[in-house]
């Protein structure tokens, strides 16, 4: 039998779908410094070097979370010779936005319509569960009352 030489992962990784823009430490940075947020604090380098058990390079996490910053995903404020990171949007915010880039782009260059994109949503969701349909009919029932009325 003619085996071929490729291997396919299996595994589904729903924060590298939902943030494909962003390499593996941004995403591991990022979440660090949302959950620091959360609890009422920013981020200096030097956090998050710690909490990363020193395993990385300073200066490459200086690099990145320069980069975050450049990406509009995170505010800094300077002290004495310090950056004090702290995010821009909350991680919610940030999956919500980043999935309707995600079906902005596969609406916008489906060159059958928008039906084979929706039927595949419809099917994704009632796949894992039945309230998550009902969930979504209340949420387009919501959306068409406060759309206005077609002439």
């Amino acid at each position: 039998m003619n085996r071929s030489r490729f291997q396919f992962k299996r595994s589904y990784n729903p924060d590298k779908a939902l943030a494909p823009e962003l390499g593996p430490l941004e995403r591991d940075v990022m979440k660090f410094v949302w959950n620091r947020f959360e609890l009422g604090s920013e981020a200096s380098v030097r956090d998050v070097y710690l909490a990363f058990n020193e395993r990385l390079a300073y200066t490459t996490l200086m690099t990145t979370l320069d980069r975050l910053y450049k990406k509009g995903l995170l505010e800094r404020r300077k002290d004495g010779r310090a950056f004090y990171y702290s995010p821009r949007q909350t991680s919610q915010e940030f999956s919500r936005n980043t999935a309707r880039r995600v079906i902005d782009k596969l609406i916008g260059n489906n060159e059958h319509g928008v039906e084979p994109v929706l039927a595949c949503i419809v099917d994704a969701v009632s796949d894992r569960d039945r309230e998550l349909l009902d969930e979504l009919d209340r949420l387009i029932d919501e959306k068409r009352r406060t759309l206005p009325a077609k002439e």
